[in-house]
């Protein structure tokens, strides 16, 4: 009988070795599942976005900020970086959990180009974004727009 079960525990020996999160691990995902786009460095798509935009990939991160009224949108930071991403959800279709900020997350979707209006940007602002605006208080950035988030809180200090 063992060896009918030691298959079934060598996934989750095997992800968790990679660093990826198993099943056992409580994630947290909304909007579609990840697909098999493929998977883009985020500090690379940053510095270059324009490569992806219009393109599904896939990314991950930590989570720098979230947005405190719903959980509307996030800020996507590459590990050991101060610059991120915004990331919004398709069609408004879902929210993360606002208490999210310092979670890993992974996402489909796409990168964009935007031109906020000077009322989007105060709004985002007040939401506590991070927003570089023009001197007329308009802003152009690239964002990125999720359709599938999996989000897991970092191992506990001490834990192994």
């Amino acid at each position: 009988m063992s060896l009918i079960r030691w298959p079934g525990l060598l996934a989750p020996v095997l992800l968790t070795a990679i660093g990826l999160p198993t099943l056992a691990d409580d994630i947290v995902r909304r909007g579609a599942a990840i697909g098999d786009s493929p998977i883009v460095d985020l500090k690379s798509a940053i510095a270059s976005p324009e490569a992806h935009i219009g393109q599904s990939v896939v990314v991950e991160g930590k989570v720098d900020k979230v947005c405190q009224v719903k959980g509307c949108w996030l800020e996507l930071m590459p590990s050991g970086e101060s610059r991120g991403v915004r990331v919004t959800f398709e069609n408004y279709g879902f929210f993360v959990p606002k208490d999210s900020m310092g979670w890993t997350a992974r996402l489909e979707g796409e990168f964009v180009r935007e031109r906020l209006s000077k009322r989007d940007v105060d709004h985002l602002v007040g939401e506590g974004a991070t927003v570089q605006k023009q001197p007329d208080g308009t802003a152009d950035q690239i964002s990125f727009v999720a359709r599938g988030v999996e989000l897991w809180e970092p191992p506990a200090a001490g834990a192994s």
